[in-house]
């Protein structure tokens, strides 16, 4: 099993919503690093949702892979926000995955906090200027962020 961290804002879509509908659709990922990871998870990999873009941002919940591979169906709505007239049905550009709600953490870390705990190896979140909305996490610092950030509800 594989951790990662993946970020959104909790106005486009929170942890809350994703409580209510138990299940998520991971699309609208329109950068080819962040693509190249989500196409790395497997099915039980668990990731950290991280709010971002708000005050403060951190990690507050904890989702499941359930299916990868899946084709971004965004890419080829023209009404829709991630529309991508260069992707192709034939030749899709942008994937997605379907995540599943584990729980919400009892307490957040912070942004402010997981830079003071972690380096940037530990948890390339913290670095400045990073603007990728899913990254690995190292399975001891997933660890122990999951020792940290303690009870599910």
């Amino acid at each position: 099993m594989a951790f990662w961290l993946m970020k959104s804002e909790p106005d486009a879509y929170g942890i809350d919503q994703l409580r209510t509908e138990g299940t998520t659709l991971w699309d609208g990922i329109r950068n080819y690093q962040a693509r190249n990871f989500m196409r790395s998870m497997q099915p039980g990999d668990q990731a950290f949702f991280y709010h971002s873009n708000c005050k403060p941002p951190g990690i507050v919940g904890l989702m499941e892979v359930i299916e990868t591979g899946l084709v971004d169906p965004t890419q080829f709505d023209p009404n829709a926000k991630y529309f991508d007239a260069k992707s192709q049905r034939d030749a899709p550009r942008w994937d997605c995955a379907r995540l599943r709600f584990i729980g919400e953490f009892s307490t957040m870390l912070s942004l402010e906090q997981l830079r003071e705990i972690y380096s940037m190896e530990q948890l390339p979140v913290i670095k400045r200027g990073n603007r990728l909305s899913i990254l690995p996490v190292p399975e001891d610092t997933a660890r122990d962020l999951l020792t940290r950030l303690g009870a599910l509800h």
